[in-house]
């Protein structure tokens, strides 16, 4: 009893981290885009949160985790509707659940992920996409599409089942490519904001606030100490301060290794650069953090900083508009750190490689296909972007008839 409360405890402070991330997305977002879209985007951050935790109570927890049995394909399963009380006949908590922590707190540690999904793609498709496409988007995305691939692995389907699993710690490939997939096909349906190219050429559309965007990376990085270190799923002392030293090496390897690249290769000081960095190393440790020594993982989260300099390039070469580089970030850094499992640690070796490589495209898959399904029905209905003239004045004035930053000087008489 006493050290179910002790893990317990854990994994709710794990939550709380996890929760606090999306005010380091929201501030991420506003910070590296322009002034005149920042309610547009706080408003898609909160829709997020609340719905995300909805949608998983009522549907998505039970599809995530629907209980697999012996000779079913592992592809899709359903237990039901609603949260069941785990309580015993005689009324009490049944503490049988889970000997790291209660029933109550898995679902709330796993809504949490469940609504960072759709915060990836919302980066994405800043300042250019409708806020009702958007939001039925995530309804969908978030209430369906991401519990049923998270299945696949966390919930027991064929990739757990796989003669050597497939293995993703955190969500390198669950969580962050599910996401990153999804707004690579949005970005590409979308087209790029007006401005962004001009003869070919990708122009900077510098962001509004970027302490803002920098106060959001420190926060994302805080948050991961829950987001990796309650992924051990308890309060085991040893394997979850290695797996907190593993993420903040990858994250500072991440950041130290983007800042050098930009800089020998764009001569300047890049500190955007230097964020993303930060963050794809985080991004790309998530998949085998308690697998990996510390040297690995500052080699992992250096490969990764390198990654999304040359990934941030060859995305504006493809003409592709991200404004906040979540397709570099979560997508590429997340593929690469899911092989990465393949390669270095206690996993290492050619069938767990094998397995990973298996992992990868099947989450490609699932996740390509059914984003492209529902933006493309959005945007043959009710049209996905906003009018050249939205655009050019702003989405808060437009979408919400409101000013993020609203004057409050007096009149003068």
């Amino acid at each position: 009893m006493e050290l179910l409360t002790i893990n317990n405890v854990w994994m709710m402070i794990c939550t709380a981290l996890v929760f606090f991330m999306h005010l380091g997305f929201a501030f991420l977002e506003i910070g590296l885009t322009r002034q005149k879209n920042t309610l547009n985007i706080l408003f898609k951050n909160i829709f997020i949160i609340t719905v995300g935790l909805l949608l998983y109570c009522l549907v998505g927890f039970n599809l995530m985790y629907p209980g697999f049995e012996s000779g079913d394909w592992g592809i899709f399963g359903f237990a039901g509707f609603g949260l069941d009380s785990p309580l015993t006949n005689t009324g009490t908590l049944d503490l049988g659940y889970n000997q790291g922590y209660t029933y109550w707190t898995d679902f709330l540690f796993q809504g949490m992920f469940a609504a960072t999904a759709a915060t990836i793609v919302s980066g994405a498709v800043a300042e250019r996409m409708k806020i009702l496409p958007f939001m039925i988007f995530t309804i969908v995305y978030v209430g369906f599409i991401y519990p049923i691939a998270g299945s696949w692995k966390w919930g027991g389907g064929f990739l757990q089942t796989l003669e050597t699993p497939f293995y993703d710690f955190a969500g390198s490939t669950l969580v962050h490519s599910v996401g990153g997939w999804a707004a690579l096909v949005a970005v590409w349906l979308l087209g790029s904001r007006i401005g962004k190219f001009k003869n070919g050429k990708p122009q900077a559309i510098p962001g509004h606030n970027i302490p803002l965007a920098t106060a959001g990376v420190i926060i994302l990085w805080l948050g991961w100490f829950g987001f990796n270190g309650g992924s051990v799923l308890s309060a085991d002392p040893s394997l979850t301060s290695l797996t907190l030293v593993t993420t903040c090496l990858a994250a500072a390897a991440g950041g130290v290794v983007a800042m050098l690249v930009s800089t020998i290769c764009h001569k300047n000081l890049d500190l955007t650069m230097f964020l993303n960095g930060i963050l794809g190393g985080l991004v790309a440790i998530t998949a085998g953090a308690d697998q990996m020594s510390p040297t690995n993982a500052i080699l992992i989260g250096a490969i990764a900083g390198a990654i999304i300099v040359f990934a941030v390039s060859c995305i504006d070469r493809l003409k592709l508009d991200d404004p906040v580089g979540a397709i570099a970030v979560h997508l590429i850094c997340g593929i690469w750190g899911t092989l990465a499992v393949g390669i270095f640690g206690a996993l290492a070796g050619w069938s767990q490689f094998v397995s990973q490589l298996i992992g990868v495209v099947s989450y490609a898959a699932i996740c390509i296909i059914s984003s492209f399904i529902i933006f493309i029905v959005l945007k043959k209905t009710m049209g996905i972007r906003v009018s050249e003239r939205e655009e050019l004045e702003g989405l808060d004035a437009h979408e919400h008839g409101m000013d993020a930053y609203p004057d409050f000087r007096l009149n003068e008489h």
